[in-house]
């Protein structure tokens, strides 16, 4: 759904006026998501050395085709974004405050809880689980929340703040939540080895290049041809990008993982039930609590899709390096996207639905 002509705080265009700006991958695009996973997963399981020979191909645990995806997905996205704009998010306490309480305290407290209720008996996922739920959405979200007309320029503070809190705050509510709070409560505990340089290149790659590289294209792309051509010209390109780069992340991603999904059916849908319950909890919460204390739809979406997302990339790193590449709880990392990549796909129909009766209600 590009969104070059839905523009944030513009006003709605009615269901047929969104259609009719959809181009044909837009309009297909759950049938391309879904035909990408199903292309990764046979392509993992079939072709001899495949994920291997993707898996091998990385620096300090980050894979190098899935950070190149990501690049080619965020950078149109992140070009969009007008920074000139940006005081106008940092000075939202009301978006900020909440947002930074949905991510860090309500989002890995929740995924704990259900991973302890619906897997008691599975110690590895269980774990897994808690890695994914303190793995805060810094990339892939900014996709999510422009497929859905969200704010862009709130997208990229939040999604900033969220990676500097990521640094800050990973090892050590992964000690909390794995070690400290199992002990108070008399729960099996665990460990986690993960150092503050390894979530600093994951936030580096995935954030910091991509950010960088928009915000210099914009800068330099307005004061040589002017904002009129920058958007109505320049962005119209680029955009599609976006899409070909999520399409190509979720492929070679399937494809490293696609033996170990396809070998543990059973497996993969237990880790599958609390994940489900996760972003329908996050996300509808924190879409009706934007709501609540008056944040406009634009920011509502915003602060939900941010709150309901989390960094797959960074949790398997973190996963595999603490406990192996065939651990239980490389797999639950695994299973995470499997599981939010077509779920965020349905909620951003479900945000553009509300985004329809939403201003009819306001321009009564």
């Amino acid at each position: 759904m590009s969104t070059e002509n839905l523009t944030p705080g513009a006003p709605s265009q009615g269901e047929a006026g969104v259609v009719a700006k959809l181009s044909t991958l837009d309009r297909f695009l759950p049938v391309w998501i879904i035909a990408a996973m199903v292309v990764g997963l046979v392509g993992g399981r079939l072709i001899p050395g495949l994920g291997a020979a993707l898996g091998a191909v990385a620096v300090d645990g980050v894979s190098l085709p899935i950070a190149l995806g990501l690049l080619v997905m965020m950078y149109p996205v992140l070009a969009k974004v007008r920074y000139d704009r940006l005081d106008t998010v940092s000075g939202d306490k009301r978006l900020l405050v909440s947002s930074l309480v949905l991510n860090w305290v309500l989002g890995p407290a929740l995924m704990f809880a259900l991973a302890w209720l619906l897997l008691p008996d599975l110690p590895e996922y269980r774990t897994g689980l808690i890695i994914v739920g303190l793995a805060r959405c810094i990339a892939m979200v900014i996709i999510w929340n422009d497929l859905a007309c969200g704010d862009r320029e709130a997208a990229a503070v939040l999604v900033a703040v969220n990676s500097v809190f990521q640094v800050i705050a990973f090892a050590a509510l992964g000690w909390f939540y794995l070690d400290v709070l199992p002990g108070w409560l008399g729960l099996p505990q665990s460990d986690l080895n993960v150092s503050p340089w390894q979530i600093a290149v994951s936030v580096l790659i995935f954030l910091g290049v991509p950010l960088v590289a928009g915000f210099l294209t914009r800068r330099y792309g307005e004061k040589a041809k002017g904002r009129e051509w920058y958007e109505e010209k320049f962005l119209p390109v680029i955009g599609p990008f976006a899409l070909y780069g999520l399409l190509f992340t979720i492929v070679v991603l399937f494809a490293l993982q696609g033996d170990a999904i396809t070998s543990n059916p059973l497996d993969v849908a237990r880790i599958a039930v609390p994940l489900l319950v996760y972003f329908a909890i996050m996300w509808a919460g924190s879409y009706a609590f934007g709501k609540a204390i008056g944040l406009s739809y634009e920011r509502t979406t915003t602060l939900a899709f941010t709150a309901a997302g989390n960094n797959f990339e960074l949790a398997i790193a973190v996963a595999i390096a603490t406990f192996g590449v065939t651990s239980g709880q490389a797999l639950a990392g695994v299973v995470g996207p499997l599981i939010e990549v077509p779920v965020l796909v349905a909620l951003v129909y479900v945000s553009l639905a509300l985004r329809r009766r939403w201003t009819a209600r306001t321009t009564r």
